[in-house]
């Protein structure tokens, strides 16, 4: 039992330890924006979709509040821009198409990988809750076994206090039955 108990102490701490390992992954993965995984700690009555929705809702609002600089503005007289259209916006639009990031990969795939990884920690998270619902599980058996033992040996130890009263009683009945016949012996000169 106690092996058993080290083994799964042993892949408790594995388990933790990959988790912690993939978040700090992801979080490395977007250090300057909020993370999906982030927006679902503080929404998590929210589906993915809606995050998603959030997230790009986010974009747009902090991109609509970057004032136009100089050259813009004189870019605006020569061909007007539209409105609702974020020039800052659809510039980040293509830098994430192409192969900005420093490390040569595409949005796409650094999305994918976090949409993986991401994945990849939800299923360990979902094991790590499973072994602690068992965990939690065994110890509220052996604490009702526990109790149980309690119960029964308080009976007993009851039992056994009456029994032992008994004995005393007797004890002393006894004692007073030798002490009188001695003391009629000595009466009668023996």
């Amino acid at each position: 039992m106690d092996k058993e108990k080290y083994i799964w102490k042993e892949r408790n701490e594995i388990l933790h330890k990959k988790v912690n390992r993939q978040m700090a992954e992801i979080k490395d993965l977007n250090k300057k924006s909020e993370t999906i995984f982030d927006l679902a700690r503080r929404f998590p009555n929210k589906t993915y979709r809606e995050l998603e929705q959030y997230k790009d809702a986010d974009r747009l609002e902090e991109a609509q509040q970057i004032p136009l600089t100089e050259s813009q503005k004189s870019q605006e007289e020569l061909e007007p821009i539209k409105k609702g259209v974020c020039v800052t916006g659809k510039l980040r639009k293509d830098r994430e198409e192409s192969n900005w990031f420093p490390d040569g990969i595409t949005f796409q795939e650094k999305y994918e990988k976090e949409h993986k990884l991401r994945q990849e920690a939800e299923g360990e998270l979902t094991i790590l809750k499973g072994i602690e619902t068992n965990r939690v599980k065994e110890a509220q058996d052996a604490l009702a076994n526990a109790l149980e033992v309690n119960e029964s040996h308080r009976k007993l130890n009851g039992k056994l206090q009456e029994r032992l009263t008994e004995v005393e009683e007797d004890n002393k009945k006894m004692a007073h039955q030798i002490e009188d016949r001695i003391n009629r012996m000595r009466k009668a000169g023996l």
